[in-house]
């Protein structure tokens, strides 16, 4: 980490907009300067439906930001869904250029800058190089290879890809709102080391994040990052499910799922009566429903967004290597049993994120707070701030923070 960098994060959600800044203090730790979000509902089953609505949302965010932290922002970092995702698995053998001193950070970004060297489709663009093992000439793996003595080392990276005409869209996007992107970051890479616990990083998992509407797929074999996608359901459809088997508002939908949330009828202890207030059926006074029924309701939309990821992972055939499945997200974490049902469904261990940082930011801010955190973490980059102009009473410092990024080590 760079101490003093300030980072911009934003994350562009199925429900809203997030932004989080954080500055990197003295122990190397993220240290909250200011979040904010915006209700945002330009993107539809994982693509931006209203470029303007999306642009306004980002725009709004970043003033609500300058107002609270005295600073201008001129650019940011962002997420990215994983259905726009590809990742090429890369290695490289890099000779030390001086054997008596040891391998030195130029022989590491030099080989860092030779791994991306891939074919890339035309319809792709590189976004970010994930260095993940450094192997010695004598075979023995190192986190940090600087300073060691060996005539050549081997780099095992992942080349991540995106699709060339979102990123355009993007670009367009943050430009209109008066910010350059930094930085487009999956979402799942980003939260890896926010959603884990210490056994969990070292060991072969899925993680879901079930959103508002997406659900976040990334698969990592240990530091490995092997996979990723989205698929288009999450917690509102749920919302939207009881609202339209019930014939109730959406609001109050919503509510009686955060009530009531189970996912499997066969948990339930009372089947307790609830009474519908906006039940819109022609004789709708006082209707009244078992609880088991809206808990079908919930528990049918639950194993159906978990039996399309496990249909995801048995035809891509990676479904073998997962030992475990960490859930997390807004759209599921209140809702009771949700690990069981996907136990039952996808046949693997599955757990509720118990990483100790998950409860650190609110649920609103976590994936942006997840991706200043893995920014600030990148190993190797000379800088990683957001370039940040800071205001004056007179407004006469324009520029204090403004640095050049090394976003791909070069």
């Amino acid at each position: 980490m760079a101490i003093g960098d300030i980072i911009v994060g934003i994350d562009i959600g199925t429900s809203k907009v997030s932004t989080f800044v954080g500055e990197v203090n003295n122990f190397n730790q993220i240290e909250i300067i200011c979040s904010t979000s915006s209700k945002c509902s330009a993107i539809q089953k994982g693509r931006i439906v209203d470029e303007e609505e999306l642009s306004m949302a980002i725009a709004k965010t970043i003033t609500e930001v300058e107002e609270i932290s005295n600073l201008q922002i001129n650019s940011a970092y962002t997420t990215i869904p994983g259905k726009y995702i590809t990742i090429v698995q890369n290695s490289i053998v890099k000779e030390a250029k001086d054997k008596l001193s040891g391998i030195s950070i130029k022989d590491v970004a030099s080989a860092i800058i030779q791994v991306r060297d891939i074919e890339i489709p035309d319809d792709k663009v590189l976004i970010d190089i994930v260095p993940d093992k450094f192997i010695l000439e004598d075979g023995k793996a190192v986190e940090d290879p600087v300073g060691k003595f060996s005539n050549s080392f081997t780099l095992t990276a992942q080349i991540i890809l995106a699709e060339k005409e979102y990123i355009r869209q993007l670009t367009s996007i943050f430009k209109k709102a008066g910010v350059e992107i930094d930085g487009v970051v999956p979402i799942s890479l980003a939260e890896r080391n926010l959603v884990l616990d210490t056994n969990e990083l070292t060991d072969n998992v899925m993680v879901l994040d079930i959103g508002a509407g997406n659900t976040e797929i990334g698969i990592f074999n240990g530091s490995t990052f092997v996979y990723t996608n989205t698929i288009s359901l999450g917690g509102d459809n749920i919302t939207s499910d009881i609202s339209y088997v019930l014939n109730i508002s959406n609001e109050e939908a919503e509510k009686l799922k955060r009530q009531y949330g189970l996912a499997l009828k066969s948990f339930i202890d009372n089947d307790n009566n609830i009474v519908l207030n906006t039940c819109r059926n022609v004789d709708s006074k006082n209707t009244t429903i078992k609880s088991s029924e809206l808990i079908e309701i919930i528990e049918a939309r639950i194993e159906e967004i978990f039996t399309l990821v496990n249909k995801d992972i048995i035809s891509n055939g990676i479904k073998n290597n997962i030992n475990n499945v960490i859930l997390t997200g807004e759209g599921i974490t209140n809702i009771n049993k949700s690990d069981m049902a996907g136990k039952i469904i996808l046949n693997i261990p599955v757990k509720i994120s118990t990483g100790r940082l998950v409860s650190t930011v609110k649920s609103t801010y976590r994936v942006g707070y997840a991706l200043v955190r893995y920014i600030a973490a990148r190993p190797y980059a000379k800088t990683v701030s957001s370039s940040i102009s800071v205001k004056t009473e007179k407004n006469l410092l324009k520029t204090v923070m403004e640095k050049v990024k090394d976003f791909f080590y070069s």
